[in-house]
């Protein structure tokens, strides 16, 4: 089927093209981009409502979908359904599922998964070490032979110095990064939120910023060593950001994201409107408002490469406990996008272009992967933003299976229009008037 997606703004930063363009696609293929573009014979035309924008396909590169062992919280199926719902063309899973994806029938099962659910594409994440514990390299030729994008222990940091060095050595030798969860463990203990103000009045354990900054600072010493490459995930601290600038500015391969809930979010949030709300605790923790307002400069300047949501789906009743025994985490699949345009482009943070270079252009980069743009002869994975959509958030309406989330009932300006993946038009916003794509 030939699609012509006609008269619509066309965000592409890798091509440079920013501005009205038809976009033709034949299959699952981009195969002409440009303006005012010939109707032909058994074509479908498809035109963009004025205040459409249509851009590179969105990648999320830090998401927790679960499976296999704990489907209670997610399924490949219901988390890629989610994605789409997101603007989200693809994901990269993380490997601390149960068993972890330490070997390749584990990577071999969520791909298998991946194509029986037939919506986002899924690009599995291996693990560092055998089992995530810490202790032996986990094989990373295999892995990356099954299917593997980069290496993590996400959940937990790489656990030593020379088992982080000798994972930098080996993932370089086949392109691979390695993304790390830094935190020292000694200074985190059994913290459960910032520690700061607002935890000390609610009587709850202190993680400060520098158990994030001083293993950022070791893993970006030994990617500076070994010419290896290391992703910071989840960036919170301010003193973090300062780590990163300092590596890039010698020349040391890091990159490093963040996630919408680090610069919305304070962890005021901690106290009010409701204290011990679960569905504000994660890891790193929410942090003080001097580190909220910097990963806003970081994102703006240009240091934070990537954003990303860190999708941790889990079931109601695990959250329904103790603040000091739920899990960490939150959904951000289907809340990402309308965050970061109600918070970033019309707060005037960033351009819309800049936002498209967070959200897809640097983590097919980082990572890759087919992607990042909308070139001739590209797989056709676009996303269609709706910039000024009001959107008010609600759990109910979400496709994730786990509704773990601080941002129910938010009014938002921003959302997603449509999800178009290899040609496949696999999401649709209904309450567009005037838009017709029939998934």
């Amino acid at each position: 089927m030939r699609r012509l997606l006609k008269g619509g703004r066309v965000i592409d930063p890798v091509n440079g093209r920013n501005g009205v363009f038809d976009v033709l696609i034949d299959g699952d293929r981009v195969v002409k981009v440009g303006r005012d573009l010939p109707l032909e014979p058994q074509m479908t035309v498809i035109e963009i409502p004025s205040g459409l924008v249509l851009c590179p396909g969105l990648i999320d590169m830090h998401v927790h979908l679960r499976e296999p062992g704990q489907e209670h919280k997610e399924t490949i199926k219901t988390g890629t359904a989610a994605a789409v719902a997101g603007g989200f063309t693809a994901v990269a899973c993380m490997p601390n599922t149960d068993p972890v994806n330490d070997n390749a029938g584990v990577t071999e099962y969520v791909l298998k998964k991946a194509a029986e659910a037939n919506m986002a594409r899924v690009y599995p994440i291996g693990a560092v070490s055998r089992g995530q514990k810490g202790e032996q390299l986990a094989d990373i030729a295999e892995l990356k032979s099954a299917g593997c994008v980069a290496v993590t222990d996400d959940g937990r940091p790489v656990a030593t110095a020379l088992l982080m060095r000798r994972a930098l050595e080996y993932a370089s030798m086949f392109n691979l990064p390695v993304i790390e969860h830094c935190e020292e463990q000694t200074l985190k203990g059994d913290g459960v939120a910032h520690e700061g103000f607002h935890a000390a009045v609610l009587g709850l354990r202190g993680i400060p910023g520098e158990a994030e900054s001083i293993m950022a600072h070791r893993d970006i010493s030994l990617a500076e060593l070994t010419g290896g490459v290391v992703h910071v995930a989840h960036m919170s601290a301010r003193q973090t950001l300062d780590a990163v600038r300092y590596g890039k500015a010698r020349g040391a391969k890091v990159t490093c994201e963040v996630t919408p809930h680090h610069f919305v979010l304070t962890d005021e949030r901690l106290a009010s409107p409701e204290p011990y709300d679960t569905n504000v605790k994660m890891n790193p923790p929410l942090r003080e408002t001097a580190d909220r307002d910097a990963m806003l400069r970081g994102i703006a300047d240009g240091s934070v490469d990537v954003i990303a949501t860190d999708h941790a789906p889990h079931h109601y009743d695990e959250k329904q406990v103790e603040f000091d025994h739920a899990p960490f985490g939150i959904t951000g699949l289907e809340t990402a996008v309308s965050l970061c345009l109600d918070r970033l482009v019309h707060a005037d943070v960033i351009s819309l272009s800049r936002l498209i270079e967070l959200l897809s252009v640097n983590p097919a980069r980082i990572l890759h992967l087919p992607g990042g743009s909308i070139s001739e002869g590209a797989a056709a994975d676009l996303t269609i933003l709706a910039p000024d959509l009001p959107v008010t958030v609600s759990v109910a309406r979400m496709r994730s299976k786990s509704k773990n989330t601080p941002f129910d009932g938010w009014s938002l300006r921003g959302g997603i229009a449509a999800t178009i993946v290899g040609g496949r038009i696999v999401y649709v916003n209904e309450t567009i008037d005037a838009f017709a794509l029939e998934p």
